[in-house]
């Protein structure tokens, strides 16, 4: 169920009360908010509106669309650093209470139920605009927050840091090896193709070709083996909330030490990618490390030009994105379509209005730079009920 909440300050699983730090203080102090963090997920969600509507999908610039397979492109990204940034807030979030084990039962099932509620809307999306459950897409991205969200909650609130970090690195290492060491029913020896791996078979054996992904049919980029990789990306989001919020930043310098962990990361993953290659459809180990250094050493960055530094002047758009960050994806899943139902005529030919506006975008511009512009224009439209509600202090709590 969601609930509306006008209120100044409204922690879910998004949002968090992390501390603003004055420059020259000690990081961590009793302050409202951490806007880098609401910074650093508005601009996220921004560039997954963005890269999930373009104004044809056959006129794309290649850094807005995802990597054919292997390798890794700016629009990959997105999605790795949404669930990073969950793990992130999931600390702030839930630490306080964590502390108290007579407080853990109500937790769980508090998240339990903003899962399943993720997961729903997830597939309300899909039924929407063709009500047809026998093709219903079961996997997608809300499925995977959904999935991803409850597991890692529920593994922060029960287990200590160490044990989270043993985790992290045996999903991540047991992944490596199902996908690579694990004969495949029915193809035989392990292998990374987009049909024939361990992780598109076990997808058709729980959910049938009838409700995968309907652009292959026969394999998905958000399937259930993936979702354990993609758990750790969470976790590794928990581990640097945790750095954080913990205190274990002394001085100003010592900011550079999280930025050199996501150096680390990066590194490490690109040695992995030699022989385990960064895929985004698959999310294998190597993608996870260097989107989560990546996302490490952006969040340093904007925590230090934000926070300390008070930059913020450009940055209320993206945090507005940031407070209200599931509300804006799934309206972006429907204004486009909406707008499409709106019937226009122009010179005597029945069209509509979304169709129309691409129509007058190709008038003047290249087609690729006219899908960039409807793309844009997206988001527009879905920022202005956004910043109404930033302004209003509403928040839709999953």
């Amino acid at each position: 169920m969601l609930t509306l909440r006008a209120e100044k300050i409204d922690v879910s699983i998004y949002m968090a009360e992390i501390p603003a730090v004055p420059e020259g203080k000690p990081i961590l102090t009793k302050a409202p908010r951490l806007l880098s963090l609401d910074f650093f997920r508005g601009f996220t969600v921004a560039a997954m509106i963005l890269v999930n509507n373009p104004g044809s999908w056959s006129h794309i610039y290649a850094p807005l669309e995802h990597s054919a397979w292997h390798g890794c492109t700016p629009t990959d990204l997105v999605f790795p650093f949404f669930l990073f940034i969950v793990g992130v807030s999931i600390v702030y979030a839930m630490e306080s209470r964590k502390a108290n084990p007579e407080l853990h039962a109500a937790m769980l099932v508090s998240i339990l139920r903003r899962s399943l509620t993720i997961i729903f809307l997830g597939m309300c999306l899909s039924l929407v605009w063709n009500f047809d459950f026998a093709h219903l897409r079961i996997p997608g991205v809300l499925f995977r927050i959904g999935v991803v969200f409850g597991i890692s909650s529920f593994i922060y609130i029960k287990t200590t840091t160490k044990t989270q970090l043993y985790i992290a690195a045996a999903l991540l290492l047991g992944y490596y090896i199902l996908m690579n060491f694990v004969p495949v029913p029915g193809y035989g020896a392990p292998n990374l193709e987009p049909e024939t791996n361990l992780g598109a078979w076990l997808d058709r054996l729980v959910f049938t070709e009838n409700h995968l992904w309907k652009s292959s049919k026969t394999w998905d980029p958000e399937g259930l083996l993936g979702t354990l990789p993609a758990i750790g990306t969470s976790l590794l989001g928990i581990l640097t909330g945790t750095w954080l919020k913990q205190g274990k930043l002394k001085a100003l310098k010592d900011l550079g030490r999280i930025a050199g962990t996501g150096v680390l990361l990066v590194v490490l993953a690109l040695i992995w990618n030699l022989f385990f290659p960064i895929n985004k459809s698959l999310w294998t180990s190597s993608f996870v490390l260097f989107t989560a250094g990546l996302a490490i050493i952006i969040l340093s960055l904007s925590y230090w030009l934000i926070d300390i530094k008070r930059y913020q002047l450009l940055i209320w758009p993206f945090v507005a994105f940031g407070r209200n960050a599931i509300t804006a994806f799934v309206l972006s899943g429907i204004l486009p379509r909406l707008i499409s139902f709106i019937p226009y005529t122009h010179e005597g030919e029945k069209t509509n209005i979304w169709s129309f506006h691409l129509h007058v975008f190709e008038a003047h511009l290249s087609p690729n730079n006219a899908s960039l512009i409807s793309a844009f224009t997206v988001v527009l439209l879905i920022f202005i009920p956004i910043w109404w509600m930033y302004k209003k202090n509403v928040i839709v709590k999953v």
